[in-house]
């Protein structure tokens, strides 16, 4: 098993930058990819951006250039830097971890951008 506490999210005005992180505890060993996720009212989750063990990154198209993941590999924890955050970067972000085969989740953080 493997548990995650994310924080970071709040309300901020558009043009300005959050951190979140996302920190994993348990079978931690058996960790590859951490990533994040959204999803907004009446949309479906979507990938925000996604680093592997191997240091791979993979980010959506609408957050390239403004978002930038990281991983603290001794401290089990992955990071999410956004930046020019816009209205439509509104959503609850969610932690995700694939570890032993198995996907976690977080219970997610709400992103308020204001406009």
């Amino acid at each position: 098993q493997v548990q995650l506490e994310e924080s970071g999210g709040g309300l901020v005005q558009a043009g300005g930058s959050l951190r979140l992180s996302c920190a994993a505890s348990g079978i931690v060993f058996s960790i590859n990819a951490m990533g994040w996720y959204r999803q907004a009212p009446g949309k479906q989750r979507e990938l925000v951006a996604a680093i592997t063990s191997g240091g791979s990154i993979n980010y959506t198209d609408s957050v390239k250039g403004r978002f930038t993941i990281s991983r603290d590999n001794a401290k089990n924890t992955v990071y999410l830097q956004m930046n020019s955050l816009k209205f439509e970067d509104t959503a609850v972000y969610y932690c995700k971890v694939l570890a032993g085969g198995y996907d976690y989740w977080g219970q997610g953080t709400q992103v308020t951008v204001s406009s």
